[in-house]
């Protein structure tokens, strides 16, 4: 039967395996490579599996009917669970079985996919859905979605956008009502831009019109964060995935221009440009295979696009020119505001990821043939930044600069092998190609081989990962370079670290070097140079070592390929080959050449290579050598797993054994064995013990027969040895260490446990002594020796007992037979033709395993039993530890026999009660009911008939894991047997210990431990954690070999090891929870009581055993918490703090808390506890409580009531057969727990609200905390008392009370309102409806070309017809109607009879001695001084309560307050006073937002005066902040005409230039700012004001001037606005007028007759100001208004409002004002604003006139300090818009500064120099070559035309003239030659790290030293720094950059350069 199932399921993968005729859609760039983790596609996958996991393992598995049946019963109960309404807990139960049930590689159909995603996305966007159960779902419906071949985007699967965004929007966007909801922010954000990110891929392009309809109207950069916020929620939610062909209004070109409109709408802001560059990038990336959607050699988008992308990324890389300052202003990302949380994380997904995608998604061979593409674009930009990646040039700029190569090689990797594949459908022409390929890797090549000796570990690491990436791509192109630098570094030549990078290089290379053809023959001279890394000193360099070797060892036999050959003798051949080799590298410098594939015969590399392998015996015994001594000099290891060097070397060792043993040749076996056999023999190391028995295992799992019985007999004897002639482990010892006598001893036992353990059957040939040598060592030894004594015997039962492969050959058998040659280097196994050995137990090795079991287990029993019952010779007598030490011993030896044959455990036999007769259903694949669903006996009692069975109902799915006893044979019973027996003798330990020897805490640590494995370790090895251990070390393991879009490319070895991992998986699937039989309660019970013992190592223990048993048997819990519950009531009255801390760690930390919080028959219990333990007076309980409280809070918060699904969604899943029957009773069930949880919450919180009111504040904090979330409900709103309690404590006298009560107060306010909004229905509430009797829709007048015009003029009138509270309607686009508010609403929100009730008996207690207390803790001093500001939770909780006293609700009437704040107020000289008095008067007009007429007039005529009064002249320095704040929270987000006597109040503010109170007019300017900013752009009366600044820019005051400045700043940026008349208008205009949509901000014509004309009146005062007048003028004095208006528009986002003034305006007069010397702030001022003018981003072409006027003042400029500073300037906006500048703009400002260098000025020319090689130094290499020739040639003739005279001979003029004065020609002169020197020198430094320099610098240095070196002063001065710049900044790499020099150049530049000692 058997056999034919195998056959069936073989046929069936088979069948699945061909089945790939559906195209795939794998288009995933950014989703990485899809590898298989959890894949499971469909039956019609869209791409067959490549690994078939079922065939391979070694026993029949179930069929596929039996999965699907699985299936559909997982689907059924998730639908009776989810109509039934139980989400958090049966639907996340049947959640988490689905995904185990995918993990195990089984495939749902295509069909069954759909319906789960869509089923999924509902349930985790469901509102009322329980928080933790929406996480659950959410991330369950990633899992489906993990990978894009499941369902195509748009194809397959569409989700609606709309049900995100409903959940989104309550976070960023306006909500209408104006509330905060504080029940509806419920998610976790987090969790909701993920969601988008996985099902963004799904939104159907269709939608893209409707979202713009709903996201684009709310940006507004009026109030900035509407512009973030839209920014962000375009970047989520807008479909990416192409349109079908013919619909043009969705291509992207059809609404990219909208985009760029926008994005140029917030300029200087960072998160911009990442937001939009990752649109762009997915954009590109799901565009790149739509036939439909054109492409040209920019990818989809156009030239422009490109070229503003390009300069975007330029900023974003944020690399330092010159003196710039960054491109960004930190001002502009401030206003974000709720924004940020749109914002991907940056650690996920970083800027370089999106840049690289966006690149190399628009690559295609179109790029090859224009002079003009992405691919140019790329190029510029790695040359513009290639000395940033230099090591001695790092920064901030490092790890992004490496990030980007490094994807960008990924991305290109994975593309191209994507398509050669077939997996991307890519349209023929896009296809990679070998030229764009080659072109791709020469781009990168320079700044990776830089890259890799980085000095940041991160940097290294991105950079080898590239380097990889680019040698798969190209190893011609790579492999040379990279030789060429490693040799050198491996032969010891230069430093250290590059040794390193050098070994790491190699190891990423092994694999590429070995495959490719000629530089196979490298690889085992580089095994040789290795050798020498393995060195005990330089434990990092060891591990590379280790590593490289363990590479090429999975890739290469080690067989002498030479015997039987007689061409070659020997390795001579080789030899003489690699040593003219390494001569031609050295010759030929780092730009070698070697092109094996023509120079090299294939049959001449084959000689080599064959020859090159006649030194492997030589290679393995020196490595092995070396390894010895490593293993010899290790340093003790201090702890176990502290992460330290020598740890990882030892865990590197195994790592790279097992490949090293495996791939040697039958003869290199026999070596090694032999040498490893001699060293364990004849060494002790103690130090060195683990490793050596790793290496002891690697030589037993490979060739287990051979090594065994050379390594057994020899171990085994001197084992005996040890024992019978030293005494070894006679007497025990105290403390952890091994004692020097019994070291021998444990490391033969640790050698011979490592032998047996997982080497399958050839232990049998061994059996005898195997078990004598067991059981003689257990009569023996004592101490610490015993543990491992005991872990040989579970190593050896583990052994015999457990399923695993013993196949680590690195090739298929039938390979092996035939002989390897030298094509066999480097095979790729294919992964669907394996055949792997398994060990799979045999009878023999069972009975073996059975027979050792017995005899070890019984003796341990009897000795255990002994020594608790008195009668073994052993006796407690209190001294000595001797009995401690046997008990612990024998209860190691208990756990490691019970875990070493865990697989031979059958959990229905362990949980049965013993006696019974076998009645269960015996089939594998039985469903097991544990209580069935509902037996009468539980429905009596309605207490228990909930709890038990929510646990225990549920069916479990078994499947075979090849399980070997038979049920029922007498092996069976037997151990079943021994295992029932000891867990009765664990109890009885347990018992005794508790009695009689508490203290004996090293007896309880083993007791817990064996515990622990006897509950968890049946059927799997737990508390091994193998299934993780493996999980780990393979992908550890297979994590060198990963290519993008390669799949499963490993060693063979390393493919069987995922046969075996997905064998645990099976297995560990199978170790579900089972019943638990009275042995279990028993032994739980014996846990709980220990959790609560004195002794904290006792509770530790006992505690983590008690949580792991608890999570493998089922309903445990229920069980422990009445006892846990009883000792924690009993601990707090007996002040019994260890056990207070047992308690509370046992119910609060761990898993129970769920149980108790569900269930909620103890929670009062515990709560009240809880709260009775927060008294106890010790700090560790207070930090425990306090870390609880969260916690129980959760125990308050209301349970679902009521989620909505969309029920066609849920009814998909709706199983064949009828189960209405069993979702009414489950749903009656859970409506009777909800009432019955609910009345005792509603029970307990009345109580507690008791307790609060009468205890101890630290004790009613507590309690307060917890009332507020037990008590607040939407149906019954909050009981009497509770009302009582929050509305009186909100004045009580403690302010940490008053804080916590004011704000429940405000939770029970806002919640009445939230309710009356949703007219009272919890329906209406969850979907967020809201009905505000004020509120109305406006049509809009939209198609009335001068109704934006008349919108605006409303405002500046006082009457209205209705409020525009929202500032985003109408900015950007109209929409069809606006919400607005009626000026006088007659009706106001409808209370029904709760509410009304509610709101009486609160306002019963606001009588004005209620206000005249609250407002007097408001005048209080503040406690601390971050405190003392205007606190908007007092406004708030103020709101409400006047607004309960407009309804007449209140005790206290209006006059009662006014009075009252007559007395706050006072005589307003105190600051407390003015905070006080703004937060009253601030509740009180905010409080009449939506009252009528009569009302907000009686209010404004109580409140304005006394506001008129203090701005007029109460404001001092102490109180404006309060003011400020107050004026904000009046004016922010409401109308204008709202608040009307302020506005116009301080509209009409004018300059009182008589008023010499300079602090008050400032303060009254800041005022009108703060008006005009939160108005935005609907403050319309700003003519006046900006006229009446204009006319005193000259103010004399500083604080004046300064607010001036900012309020025209603010006024003007909040001009500005685009209103078209709809949103298709808005595309449609962008769209016609270019790809990068209009130009925003353009300034108007009176807008730049007064810039010219303030700047007229500026010269004209300059005129008027005497030179060298140190009083200020009005020069002074107006130019600084003016420099701080600039600067802060400048810095802002509207910057490139000014850009058409900078030439001719700005730049001049910002050059005369840095010339006032006598004014230092005006200087710095203008420097600060001209620095940002570079900075600004122009549009393309709008650059020319501000680039000609930089030369033309650096030209001609008269003072040198401005032809100095343009300099700074050029540089910056050379490299700033290095990609929009014209060739002929680049050539002009190169002319310019070169002839700079001739400048009169000495600094002028320095600066002239160092910028010039600033440019040089970003250019494009085209551009570069030229420029470079070019200058050359120039300055070389210069100097040589210009000769100095030679010195007249000494005497015969020295007479005539006495002293030479320097004649105007020999000055000219001079300037000329020091001007070639400069310019020289630029060309020499601008190519600082060329490694070797470029052909003409050697030649230019001659020049220098020949012809310039002698000259005096600057210009010799100016050679000798230039030439010992050029030495120093080359140390590095001196020894190669020599040989660029020619003889004679090198002995021109000795003197010069490097001084010669004895001269």
């Amino acid at each position: 039967m058997d056999g034919s199932r195998d056959r069936l399921a073989e046929l069936i993968a088979s069948l699945e395996a061909k089945d790939g005729t559906d195209l795939s859609r794998a288009t995933s760039p950014g989703g990485g490579e899809p590898r298989e983790s959890n894949g499971n596609k469909d039956v019609a996958r869209n791409r067959p599996r490549t690994y078939p996991y079922f065939q391979y393992l070694p026993y029949g598995v179930e069929d596929n009917a039996q999965r699907q049946q699985n299936f559909d019963e997982i689907l059924k109960q998730l639908y009776i669970a989810i109509k039934a309404g139980d989400f958090s807990t049966s639907a996340i139960h049947w959640t988490r079985e689905l995904r185990n049930w995918l993990g195990l590689k089984f495939d749902p159909t295509k069909e069954q996919r759909l319906k789960m995603v869509r089923l999924y996305y509902e349930l985790a966007l469901a509102p009322g859905i329980d928080v933790t159960a929406a996480e659950r779902f959410s991330s369950m419906f990633m899992v489906l979605t993990k990978r894009k071949h499941y369902l195509r985007p748009v194809l397959d699967l569409t989700l609606d956008w709309k049900l995100l965004y409903r959940e989104l929007k309550v976070f960023v966007l306006p909500s209408e009502s104006g509330m905060v909801h504080t029940a509806n922010v419920k998610r976790n954000f987090r969790t909701l831009a993920k969601l988008c990110t996985f099902a963004q891929l799904y939104f159907d392009p269709k939608d893209i019109p409707s979202i713009f309809e709903e996201i684009l109207p709310y940006f507004s950069t009026s109030f900035t964060e509407g512009a973030y916020v839209v920014a962000g929620l375009l970047n989520l939610l807008l479909p990416t995935a192409p349109a079908k062909a013919g619909e043009e209004s969705l291509m992207p070109q059809a609404y990219l221009p909208t985009l760029f409109h926008l994005w140029t709408l917030i300029n200087r802001s960072k998160v911009f440009d990442s937001t939009f560059l990752d649109l762009f990038s997915r954009i590109a990336r799901d565009c790149l295979v739509a036939k439909q959607v054109p492409f040209t050699e920019y990818g989809i988008f156009s030239k422009d696009q490109s070229s503003l992308i390009f300069t975007a990324i330029l900023r974003l890389l944020e690399i330092p020119v010159g003196q710039a300052t960054s491109p960004y202003s930190g001002t502009v990302d401030v206003s974000a505001g709720l924004a940020i949380m749109l914002e991907r994380d940056s650690k996920k997904h970083p800027i370089a990821h999106h840049v690289a995608r966006w690149i190399v998604m628009s690559l295609s061979p179109i790029c090859l043939d224009q002079p003009d593409s992405i691919m140019t674009n790329l190029e510029g930009l790695i040359q513009a930044v290639e000395t940033f990646f230099h090591p001695s040039n790092s920064g901030g700029w490092t790890k992004t600069l490496s990030q980007l190569v490094y994807y960008l090689a990924d991305f290109f990797v994975m593309r191209w092998n994507r398509e050669k594949s077939g997996e991307l459908e890519m349209p023929e022409e896009r296809r990679l190609n070998d030229a764009l390929k080659r072109r791709f890797v020469l781009c990168l090549r320079e700044v990776i081989f830089m890259g890799i000796y980085a000095k940041s570990g991160t940097a290294m690491n991105f950079s080898l990962s590239t380097l990889q990436s680019l040698a798969y791509l190209e190893p011609n192109l790579i492999l040379p370079g990279a030789l060429q630098r490693i040799y050198p570094s491996m032969q010891g030549l230069v430093e250290v670290h590059r040794t390193t990078s050098s070994l790491r290089s190699l190891q990423i290379l092994s694999r590429i070097l070995i495959r490719t053809k000629g530089f196979r023959c490298h690889v085992t001279t580089m095994l040789g140079l290795a050798l020498p890394g393995i060195d005990a000193n330089d434990l990092e360099k060891t591990l590379y070592t280790l590593s490289f070797v363990q590479s090429v060892c999975y890739s290469i036999p080690f067989y002498d390929l030479t015997t039987g050959n007689e061409d070659i003798s020997g390795s001579m051949l080789a030899v003489e080959w690699i040593t003219s080799e390494v001569d031609r590298m050295e010759r030929e410098g780092s730009n070698v050449e070697l092109d094996y594939e023509n120079e090299l015969s294939d049959r001449d590399e084959e000689l080599i290579l064959r020859s090159s392998t006649a030194g492997f015996a030589e290679f393995l015994s020196s490595f092995l050598g070396r390894v010895f001594t490593l293993l010899e000099n290790l340093p003790d290891a201090s702890r176990v797993r502290s992460g330290s060097p020598e740890e990882n070397v030892v865990n590197t060792l195994p790592a790279t054994f097992t490949p090293l043993l495996a791939s040697l040749s039958p003869e290199l076996f026999d070596l090694a064995l032999n040498k490893i056999a001699e060293f364990v023999g004849n060494h002790v190391i103690h130090q060195a013990r683990d490793a050596m028995a790793f290496i002891c295992s690697a030589l037993c799992k490979v060739n287990p027969v051979k090594a065994l019985k050379r390594l057994v007999p020899v171990l085994i004897q001197s084992i005996r040895t040890e024992i019978d002639e030293n005494g070894a482990a006679s007497t025990r010892n105290t403390g952890t260490d091994v004692l020097p006598r019994d070291r021998g001893l444990v490391w033969s036992v640790t050698m011979l446990s490592m032998c047996v353990v997982h080497v399958g059957d050839a232990v049998l040939l061994h059996k005898e002594q195997l078990f004598d040598i067991a059981v003689y060592m257990q009569q023996k030894c004592k101490g610490i020796p015993t543990v491992h004594v005991s872990n040989y015997i579970h190593h050896l039962l583990l052994n015999l007992t457990v399923v695993y492969t013993v196949d680590y050959s690195l090739y298929e058998a039938d390979i092996l037979a035939r002989g390897l040659g030298p094509d066999d280097w480097g095979l790729i196994p294919d992964s669907r033709n394996l055949n792997i050995r398994w060990h799979v137990p045999c009878q023999e090795e069972i009975d073996f395993a059975v027979k050792l079991f017995k005899s070890q287990g019984e003796s341990a029993l009897r000795q255990l039993t002994g020594l608790t019952d008195g009668s073994s010779s052993v006796k407690r007598d209190g001294v000595g530890k001797e009995w401690s030490d046997e008990v612990s011993r024998n209860l190691v030896l208990l756990r490691l026999l019970l875990s070493g044959v865990s697989l031979l455990f059958d959990a229905k036999a362990t949980s049965k009660k013993r006696k019974d007769t076998d009645s269960d259903v015996s089939d594998d694949t039985a469903m097991i009911y544990a209580n069935g669903d509902g037996s009468d006996a539980q429905e009596n009692d309605p207490e228990t008939s909930l709890e038990d069975t929510e646990e225990e109902d549920k069916p479990t799915f078994v499947y075979p894991v090849g399980y070997v006893l038979e049920k029922d044979s007498i092996l069976y019973e037997d151990i079943h047997n021994l295992r029932e027996r000891a867990g009765a003798v664990l109890h009885k330990v347990h018992q005794f210990l508790v009695e009689k020897q508490e203290d004996d805490v090293s007896c309880f640590g083993p007791l817990y431990t064996a515990y622990r494995s006897w509950f968890i370790d049946v059927g799997i090895e737990r508390s091994a954690h193998t299934l993780d251990r493996a999980t780990r070390l393979l992908s550890a393991d297979i994590s060198p070999y990963k290519v993008s879009g390669l799949r499963k490319q490993y060693p063979r070895p390393l493919l069987l090891r995922r046969a075996h991992l997905y064998h645990l998986q099976r297995v560990r699937h199978n170790s579900y929870p089972r019943a638990k039989s009275e042995l279990d309660k028993q032994l739980l019970l014996d846990l709980a009581q220990s959790g609560v013992s004195l002794y904290t190592e006792v509770r530790r223990n006992a505690q983590s055993s008690g949580e792991a048993a608890l999570k493998v048997v089922t309903g445990g819990r229920p069980l422990v918490i009445p006892p846990l519950l009883d000792a924690l009531e009993k601990a707090v009255e007996t002040n019994d703090f260890p056990r207070i801390k047992g308690a509370m760690y046992s119910l609060f930390f761990g898993t129970l808390v769920k149980t108790i919080g569900r269930d909620w028959r103890h929670t009062p219990r515990l709560i009240k506890a809880y709260i009775a333990a927060s008294t106890a007076d010790k700090p560790s309980i207070q930090k425990l409580c306090a870390t609880a409280t969260l916690q129980v809070m959760d125990f308050g918060r209301p349970l679902e009531r009521m989620v909505i699904l969309d029920n066609d969604t849920v009814q998909s899943i709706a199983p064949a057969e009828d189960v209405l029957s069993i979702v009414d009773k489950k749903r009656a069930v859970i409506a009777k727990k909800l009432v019955r949880t609910e009345s005792k919450k509603a029970a307990l919180s009345d109580e507690m609200v008791e307790m609060a009111r009468t205890s101890h504040w630290k004790k009613a904090s507590r309690t307060a905390a917890i009332v507020i979330t037990l008590g607040l409900r939407f149906d019954s709103i909050a009981s009497a008392s509770m009302i009582d309690l929050v509305t009186q404590g909100a004045t009580d006298s403690h302010p940490g009370l008053r804080g916590l009560y004011s704000g429940a107060f405000v939770a029970l306010l806002s919640l009445i309102d939230s309710r009356a909004c949703a007219q009272h229905s919890y329906e209406n509430f969850l979907l967020d409806k809201q009905h505000l009797p004020a509120k109305i829709d406006v049509p809009t007048r939209r198609e009335d070309p001068n109704w934006t015009e008349e919108f605006l003029a409303r405002f500046a009138t006082p009457d209205a017809e209705y409020y525009v509270d929202h500032d985003h309607p109408g900015w950007l686009a109209w929409t069809k109607t606006m919400p607005a508010y009626k000026t006088n609403p007659e009706i106001e929100l409808e209370y029904d009879d709760a509410e009304q009730r509610t709101l009486s008996q609160v306002g019963r207690h606001l009588t004005r001695s209620w206000f005249a207390t609250f407002f007097g803790y408001l005048k209080q001093e503040p406690r601390d001084a971050g405190a003392d500001r205007f606190r908007l939770s007092n406004a708030m909780l103020l709101v409400y309560t006047f607004k309960l006293m407009y309804r007449g609700s209140t005790a206290a009437k209006f006059p009662d307050i006014v009075e009252e704040v007559a007395i706050v107020f006072g005589d307003g000289s105190d600051r407390h006073q003015h905070r006080a008095t703004a937060e009253i008067l601030g509740a009180l007009l905010a409080s009449t937002v939506d009252k009528n007429i009569e009302i907000r007039t009686m209010i404004w005529e109580f409140a304005f005066p006394i506001v008129h009064k203090v701005f007029s002249d109460g404001l001092t320095p102490e109180n404006s902040s309060y003011w400020m704040t107050f004026l904000h929270l009046v004016l922010q987000g409401k109308d204008p005409r709202r608040s009307w006597p302020i506005v116009e109040w301080l509209a009409g503010f004018r300059l009182d230039m008589g008023s010499n109170a300079a602090f008050k007019e400032s303060s009254k300017i800041q005022l009108v700012q703060q008006c005009v900013s939160d108005l935005g752009w609907h403050f319309q009366l700003e003519k006046p004001i900006v006229k009446d600044f204009l006319e005193h820019l000259d103010h004399p005051y500083k604080g004046v001037r300064e607010a001036m400045g900012h309020t025209l700043a603010t006024i003007h940026r909040t001009r500005y606005h685009e209103s078209y008349k709809d949103i298709d208008s808005l595309i449609e205009t962008q769209k016609a007028s270019s790809s990068i949509g209009t130009r925003p901000y353009r300034p108007s014509e009176s807008f730049a007759m007064m810039i010219e004309d303030i700047f007229k009146r500026l010269e004209q005062w300059r005129q008027e100001r005497e030179p060298g007048q140190q009083t200020p003028s009005s020069y002074t004095s107006g130019s600084k208004t003016v420099l701080l208006w600039l600067d802060s528009t400048l810095s802002s986002y509207e910057c490139i409002e000014l850009l058409q003034f900078f030439p001719n305006v700005f730049m001049e007069q910002l050059l005369h004002m840095m010339d006032i010397k006598e004014d230092q702030e005006l200087q710095a001022l203008a420097y600060h604003v001209f620095r940002h003018l570079p900075n600004i981003p122009h549009r393309i072409g709008e650059d020319a006139q501000l680039i000609d006027a930089l030369i033309r003042i650096g030209r001609t400029s008269p003072l040198w300090h401005q032809r100095l500073r343009v300099l700074i300037n050029m540089q910056v906006i050379y490299f700033r818009r290095l990609f929009l500048l014209s060739r002929e703009q680049q050539q002009s400002l190169f002319e310019c500064v070169a002839s700079m260098l001739e400048d009169p000025q000495l600094e002028v020319r320095l600066g002239a120099s160092s910028t010039l090689s600033g440019m040089i130094r970003c250019s494009p290499v085209s551009l570069r070559v030229n420029i470079v020739d070019a200058l050359n040639a120039r300055l070389t003739k210069m100097l040589l035309d210009s000769p100095l005279p030679k010195k007249p001979k000494l005497g015969a003029s020295a007479a005539s003239t006495g002293t030479s004065t320097p004649t105007p020609e020999h000055a000219r002169l001079v300037l000329t030659r020091h001007a070639a020197v400069l310019g020289l020198g630029a060309l020499v430094q601008a190519f600082p790290y060329s490694s070797p320099p470029p052909k003409w610098i050697p030649g230019v240095l001659t020049t220098l030293a020949n012809k310039a070196n002698a000259d005096p002063g600057m210009v010799g001065k100016s050679v000798k720094s230039i030439l010992s710049d050029f030495k120093k900044t080359r140390q590095d790499t001196w020894h190669m950059d020599l040989k660029a020099f020619s003889q004679e150049e090198a002995e021109d530049l000795d003197g010069v350069l490097w001084k010669s000692y004895f001269a």
